[in-house]
């Protein structure tokens, strides 16, 4: 699919994922943390992410969010979480579905899991790092930081891949997810390739969150955003259990990318 997209004379798709399963074994998950300290469990977690019972892999989900990232905050294991979840994106099971809530974006388990990279990648953009430096903080001193800076090549390529997916969930988280991780130096001149999709996809999303993301997406790039509309309603989020800056991914509304230092 991302191969299509590549317009002539473009370089190919910057590096290759290490396969899920060498990222299971050979990642020393106990001497991590996440949320709730040492990480010895998060293979299982990241297993049950492909568990045929439609329960047990919302229930892992779920912890992706809670445990591996908590109320959007990056720890020593969300790194080599990344690398799995972006790894197994090509596997047919995700694209089984996943229960919902009124407060979730629509979408089978493989958008769910483009939204997370967005989520993860959304931590470490410019802006973000902007907000930590206004408390003295800076993302180049916060190793978890770090680590997700150095895979967003990588996580990238997986979630390119998928932006002219056939299922218009999948394409529209796909979008969303790249959107921050090109901020990456190495990644900058994506944005002109990104651009379109932008607009064409999320543009005319019928999720207003998606337009938005795309409206400020495309000025901060200095491209056209003329023509997308944003969110009419001001109080809309009201009825949705979901702030006007809530992202696309499983998260309530104190857990935006906004939360206050440190991370």
């Amino acid at each position: 699919m991302a191969n299509r997209m590549r317009g002539a004379g473009e370089p190919p798709l910057l590096a290759s994922l290490p396969d899920p399963q060498e990222t299971l074994t050979r990642t020393d998950w106990a001497r991590l943390e996440h949320a709730y300290g040492s990480a010895a469990d998060a293979p299982g977690i990241l297993v049950a992410l492909l568990d045929p019972d439609q329960a047990v892999r919302t229930e892992a989900l779920d912890n992706l969010h809670g445990v591996l990232h908590h109320q959007n905050t990056l720890y020593e294991a969300t790194a080599p979480t990344a690398l799995y979840v972006a790894a197994i994106l090509p596997d047919p099971r995700t694209t089984r579905t996943v229960e919902k809530s009124r407060q979730d974006f629509p979408g089978n388990m493989r958008a769910e899991l483009l939204a997370w990279i967005a989520s993860v990648a959304n931590e470490v953009t410019d802006a973000a790092d902007a907000v930590r430096r206004r408390y003295g903080l800076s993302l180049d001193s916060y190793p978890p930081a770090i680590a997700i800076r150095k895979i967003r090549p990588l996580l990238f390529t997986a979630a390119f891949t998928y932006a002219d997916d056939d299922d218009r969930h999948v394409r529209e988280a796909a979008i969303a997810a790249c959107i921050p991780l090109l901020d990456d130096p190495l990644l900058l001149h994506r944005r002109a390739t990104l651009a379109p999709l932008v607009r064409q996809v999320l543009g005319t999303s019928e999720l207003w969150q998606h337009r938005e993301r795309a409206i400020d997406a495309l000025d901060a790039w200095g491209e056209d955003s003329s023509g997308i509309e944003g969110q009419q309603n001001a109080f809309l989020f009201c009825d949705t259990d979901m702030s006007p800056d809530s992202s696309p991914w499983r998260a309530g509304p104190s857990e935006g990318f906004s939360e206050e230092p440190p991370f």
